[in-house]
């Protein structure tokens, strides 16, 4: 093939390519990753109270350990 040949098929073949299509799964896999990531953020929701029983024991029995003033932060 010469150089014009390939020019000539090159030209031919951008005028059918469509680049918005080819985007458009770039952006799905993208939803679906932050889509993944959300649920994986909303799983840790509310963790801290499940176990309320066992917080409110180890509270109570640690209360002498807890500074009550000058702590500084």
């Amino acid at each position: 093939m010469t150089v014009a040949t390939l020019i000539a098929f090159a030209a031919e073949e951008s005028e059918h390519h469509n680049v918005a299509m080819e985007t458009i799964g770039f952006g799905i896999i993208a939803f679906v990753v932050f889509l993944a990531l959300a649920l994986v953020t909303l799983s840790y929701r509310n963790v801290a109270n499940r176990h309320s029983r066992k917080a409110e024991a180890y509270a109570r029995a640690h209360a002498n350990d807890v500074q009550q003033a000058g702590h500084g932060h």
